[in-house]
């Protein structure tokens, strides 16, 4: 019975709309009518600026940290990655907002950023220094997906491997349309330092 629970908890953890909660309450601004209509990070940094964009971001983040973290709150026997799983499909099929959720990718490093300190430190700095040299968000944290796959390997931690693997399959799934882009070259370039624009 409290397994169910947990699991069903860290979907509705995930389910949280960040990008829509903040977008609402401090814009008056629904960003799924903006931009890509995506609910994650990188659409409100481009709709709303880089204050509500890492405000998104962070919250996002610690969806999937707090929801990795319920077996240990619950003292449930269960693994918390695959628990963290379940929160990274919350976010993507968020049940508050209709199931149109983000793509995975700061949900996912929430995960890991609670089950591996070390692995999400340098899984953020792979992602600047990749979003630095290419510009594009989207290439970057797949790419980044692929650092931190290669990480588990090396690491020899099976159940990192596998949810690692399905985390990374979730989050090229959910760029299919940004991957088009990017081989057609119309795919919209980021610029870190770049003055924010207000919405």
């Amino acid at each position: 019975m409290l397994v169910g629970i947990v699991i069903i908890l860290a979907y509705l953890i995930g389910s949280i709309p960040s990008g829509l909660i903040v977008g609402k309450l401090g814009y008056g601004i629904d960003i799924r009518e903006h931009g890509s209509g995506n609910l994650g990070g990188t659409n409100t940094f481009r709709t709303l600026g880089k204050k509500a964009g890492f405000t998104v971001t962070i919250a996002d983040i610690l969806k999937g940290t707090l929801a990795t973290a319920l077996p240990f709150i619950f003292g449930v026997d269960l693994h918390p990655l695959l628990v963290g799983t379940f929160a990274v499909i919350g976010h993507m099929y968020p049940i508050f907002a209709g199931f149109k959720g983000g793509k995975a990718v700061a949900t996912s490093g929430g995960v890991l950023l609670y089950y591996s300190p070390v692995l999400f430190i340098t899984m953020v700095l792979i992602f600047l220094i990749l979003l630095l040299l290419t510009k594009y968000v989207s290439l970057s944290s797949m790419l980044t997906g692929v650092y931190t796959f290669a990480f588990s390997l090396f690491k020899q931690d099976i159940p990192l491997m596998i949810v690692v693997g399905v985390l990374v399959f979730f989050v090229f799934y959910r760029h299919r349309a940004n991957i088009k882009r990017i081989l057609n070259k119309t795919e919209p370039k980021v610029h870190l330092f770049a003055k924010n624009k207000k919405p």
